[in-house]
């Protein structure tokens, strides 16, 4: 019995059913009721095919032309405090402009359903036209023999088809995760070996094994990019005791690494990490949110709140800062969630890592060489 239970695959037993299925409905529809389920099915690809590749087309063409529109609007920031609908709009709109995948991808999505429902209407009364009036009504007596047979083999071909469909999703995520114990399982059905080599593989070529992880991980860039234009948003105000205090702070510095590291500093000294803020998080559920300035007079907080002050009082000094989001080392041997911030070096032309949080447990965190291997930035 353990066996057999190693052999079966359900990947396969799922691709077995999707076809068996098919022919049942059209062994059950006939011949004419299949024809006309298949041809709907045909049609409906057809125009998903066309409406992906019209509104992919549109949206290369659109796009460049969009972003050049909005950066001629000169849209910026206030840097008064603003309320919550006000703050997403800023957000999106700046990100809209200045980030390619994101603008990109709403202009596909907008152009694939508007193109997708405009075709469905030019190729249904086209449909009603150009085939018989029997393939419009179902059969209501029951099919013959020759006919449930016919539509028996013309479902074989629906279900191969919707097995293929299938399978190209699975060959997607297999591709993007080929390390995961789901991909391993998914690679052990026998079925789907042969749709993903003997098919999907020489369609697609190299597009989907090399190009997708690339597209995947500049999506994940952008995302953390977007992350960080919300809080560039939120925190565009600066208290006007926290700019004061930063100017302060940076004024014994000559240069941008002498300024960020003063300022690294003084937040890494200044501010006791809010234990009770964890606390009531973790076992309550309860998160309390605060400003830079809230943090900035309690001197206390957790890491996103460091990582908020420091990039405040950094644009106050005039640094370009980055509020960074992601997973850092517990000391155990895992990760947890952790912000910690980039700073921009002029002097370098290169942006730099530091994290004010970890400034009390000792040790240098302002560009220490092996920030990588304990911070991982948010995908």
């Amino acid at each position: 019995m353990p066996a057999v239970w190693t052999m079966f695959n359900f990947i396969s037993a799922l691709l077995a059913v999707v076809i068996a299925v098919s022919v049942l409905q059209g062994i059950a529809r006939g011949a004419t009721g299949s024809a006309r389920h298949l041809l709907f099915i045909v049609t409906e690809g057809a125009v998903t095919v066309a409406s992906l590749y019209f509104a992919w087309q549109g949206a290369k063409l659109l796009s460049p032309q969009l972003q050049t529109w909005l950066a001629e609007r000169s849209i910026q920031i206030p840097t008064e405090a603003m309320g919550f609908f006000k703050q997403l709009y800023y957000t999106f709109v700046t990100a809209f402009r200045d980030f390619p995948l994101l603008r990109f991808g709403a202009l596909f999505l907008i152009g694939y359903v508007v193109l997708k429902h405009v075709l469905y209407l030019i190729a249904d009364p086209l449909l009603r036209i150009a085939l018989p009036a029997r393939f419009h009504r179902a059969d209501e007596r029951r099919p013959s023999l020759s006919s449930a047979l016919a539509g028996g083999a013309i479902g074989a071909v629906t279900g191969f088809g919707r097995a293929l469909l299938l399978v190209a999703g699975l060959f997607i995520f297999v591709t993007l995760f080929p390390h995961t114990p789901l991909s391993g399982y998914i690679q052990g059905s026998q079925l789907y070996q042969k749709g993903a080599k003997q098919v999907i593989e020489p369609f697609t070529g190299d597009l989907i094994a090399s190009q997708l992880p690339v597209f995947t991980r500049a999506v994940e860039r952008e995302i953390g990019n977007i992350m960080q234009r919300k809080y560039e948003v939120i925190d565009a105000a600066v208290p006007t005791d926290v700019a004061e205090a930063a100017k302060e702070v940076t004024a014994p510095g000559k240069t941008d690494e002498e300024k960020a590291k003063l300022l690294y500093k003084w937040v890494g000294s200044r501010i006791s990490y809010d234990w009770n803020k964890v606390r009531d998080y973790e076992e309550r559920g309860v998160w309390h949110e605060q400003t830079p300035e809230d943090t900035f007079h309690t001197r206390k907080g957790v890491c996103i709140d460091y990582a908020r002050l420091y990039y405040v009082m950094a644009k106050a000094a005039g640094l370009d800062a980055k509020v960074v989001t992601g997973l850092g080392y517990d000391g155990q041997g895992g990760y947890g969630p952790h912000a910690w911030n980039e700073v921009y070096l002029r002097e370098k032309s290169a942006w730099v890592p530091l994290d004010p949080t970890w400034y009390s447990s000792g040790g240098n965190w302002f560009n220490p060489p092996k920030f990588a291997e304990t911070h991982v930035r948010e995908a």
